[in-house]
């Protein structure tokens, strides 16, 4: 079904549901998913609304037109969309494979809602997979000493490809903070729960020497922080000694894989609001 998504965030107060349930009933709205919540600690509101487009007499400019006056009221700040028009998303990745191929096999299979114009990495490795999918897959090396020059055509190709989101899936290069800023709120990244206790190579080699007890996986928004973007999804399982490195390695890439594809998800379906650092995900 085609609906419009309505994602609100402004300062909290008496009768915005109200207000807005009104417009909505006004032109006879259908609301198929109603969400809300009072950040006390903040005094922000937030709310999603998803409405049947073919319940609605106008389109999304006519909408954002009729219902600006209301978020000038408010102080909201807002955005509506139409599920009918999917994001474009480009994927990067370098050799690890797992992350990527999880993605491609949800997209093949229609059950992640976006378009892929293409992958991006900074290793061949991965190009038959890819192409395999008809998907273009872009080679660009990133060469000591020459990085300004690799992230530049990235981002060339980037803007060529019209993307609305990039995400990370096991890319290990950090992204240059122009990049960040272009994009902020656009680029997702999944990676081990680990840090910051388990730093550098074979974290999970120096996880098993501790004795760790859960393992985990962190998809976030990148910011020009490493690491230290709005956190969108996470999930952990259950470890013991009875775990080889080798099956803590099989686990970690299981719970990277399911993060990411829910993180990712719930950014398509508009699920995510960031408010300073922290977000909101109405799943």
């Amino acid at each position: 079904m085609r609906t419009f998504r309505l994602v609100i965030a402004c300062p909290d107060g008496v009768g915005i549901v109200a207000k807005v349930g009104n417009f909505l009933a006004t032109y006879n709205g259908w609301i198929t998913e109603a969400n809300h919540h009072s950040d006390h600690q903040s005094g922000w509101f937030f709310m999603r609304h998803e409405i049947r487009a073919d319940s609605l007499p106008f389109d999304l400019d006519g909408f954002r037109q009729a219902f600006a006056p209301i978020a000038r009221e408010f102080s909201m700040e807002w955005r509506i969309t139409d599920s009918a028009q999917r994001k474009r998303v480009v994927l990067m990745a370098s050799r690890e494979s797992h992350c990527l191929a999880d993605l491609l096999h949800r997209w093949h299979s229609g059950e992640l809602d976006c378009d892929i114009p293409c992958v991006i990495s900074n290793h061949d490795d991965l190009r038959s997979m890819v192409e395999w999918h008809g998907i273009p897959y872009f080679h660009v090396p990133v060469q000591p000493g020459r990085k300004d020059e690799a992230f530049a055509e990235v981002s060339r190709l980037v803007r060529e490809q019209r993307a609305d989101a990039i995400v990370l899936a096991r890319y290990m290069q950090i992204l240059p903070a122009e990049l960040c800023e272009e994009y902020a709120q656009r680029v997702i990244n999944i990676h081990h729960s680990f840090l910051p206790s388990f730093v550098g190579a074979k974290p999970y080699h120096q996880a098993s020497l501790r004795g760790v007890k859960l393992i985990g996986a962190t998809c976030h928004y990148v910011t020009e922080e490493l690491d230290a973007g709005p956190i969108i999804e996470q999930d952990v399982v259950r470890v013991s000694h009875r775990d080889s490195i080798e099956d803590m390695v099989r686990l970690g890439k299981d719970v990277e894989k399911m993060v990411l594809s829910r993180g990712l998800r719930y950014h398509l379906e508009e699920r995510v609001l960031v408010h300073s650092n922290k977000t909101l995900v109405f799943n």
